[in-house]
């Protein structure tokens, strides 16, 4: 049996993720104690057999039967089932106002004397063993819902159980993505943001892929990486692995770091891998 637990922060978006997941035809529960997950599980196993995947929501609201978060998610592996941990975090800055805005109250406040940033602080504590678990880390930062509902999409539909290979540009001014597993750094290329004509288009535009790959020092580095790339899918798929996020960042996400994420997403379609390109900073 598929399952996804979706933990993490309290107000990081775990409710728009299990929406996605409810979509996406998962069986979903919100606020699941850990220790009932394997029951569960076995229940609907022995009930309904048609399902075959299950999304489980699981945070710090569970109180003190968080513990065995750990010991249920271990459980579950060794009856057999493919397991999926996703963590949902956000900056605490982000976290305080979301909470303002909404005008809900975390989970923890009544122990911190209404303190919010010290609820968050506690609970990012306390969280600190499910975060090591994590199959897939996701920060809400900087994303919009809208956002974070494609990630996930992009994520879990993947064809024929292959390795999703998720090829990421961004800008450097705005943070790196801490989901990237390989991240490269092409801001040693020539700008195309100092080209007038150039200056509001991105990569997906013709002529900007153009002006990039125009140079010699571009496309030789683009070759190392693929070649480097190339040889990494075989050994991580023979680890198991089964998403990879390759990212490429420039300073302002829109011109050189484009260019080198579609290019590579398209050379691995090419060669029949499910890769999907993602232009994280394009519109800002």
């Amino acid at each position: 049996m598929k399952i996804v637990i979706v933990t993490g922060m309290s107000g990081a978006g775990k409710s728009t993720v299990l929406n996605v997941f409810e979509d996406l035809d998962y069986y979903c529960i919100d606020n699941m104690p850990p220790e009932l997950l394997s029951i569960f599980a076995g229940l609907i196993r022995n009930s309904d057999p048609r399902t075959e995947r299950l999304c489980f929501a699981i945070d710090i609201r569970s109180g003190e039967l968080f513990s065995k978060f750990r010991e249920s998610v271990d459980a579950l592996r060794a009856s057999g089932n493919d397991v999926t941990v996703v963590y949902m975090d956000c900056d605490d800055n982000e976290l305080v106002k979301r909470y303002k805005e909404t005008r809900r109250r975390h989970p923890l406040e009544n122990e911190t004397s209404g303190n919010l940033l010290r609820a968050i602080e506690m609970e990012r504590s306390e969280l600190s063993s499910a975060r090591v678990l994590a199959d897939i880390y996701l920060d809400s930062t900087e994303i919009s819902a809208s956002a974070l509902k494609t990630r996930i999409r992009s994520l879990f539909e993947s064809v024929g159980g292959s390795m999703i290979i998720n090829v990421v540009s961004f800008g450097y001014m705005f943070g790196v993505p801490k989901d990237a597993d390989l991240m490269f750094d092409v801001r040693c290329l020539k700008n195309p943001f100092y080209v007038p004509e150039l200056r509001l288009k991105n990569g997906l535009c013709d002529d900007v892929f153009d002006y990039v790959f125009g140079e010699e020092s571009a496309r030789q580095l683009y070759d190392k990486i693929k070649e480097l790339v190339s040889f990494l899918i075989p050994l991580y798929i023979k680890e198991g692995k089964t998403r990879l996020v390759v990212a490429f960042g420039c300073t302002g996400g829109k011109h050189r770091s484009v260019s080198f994420a579609r290019r590579l997403s398209e050379d691995l379609k090419a060669e029949g891998f499910d890769a999907r390109a993602e232009h994280r900073c394009v519109e800002r």
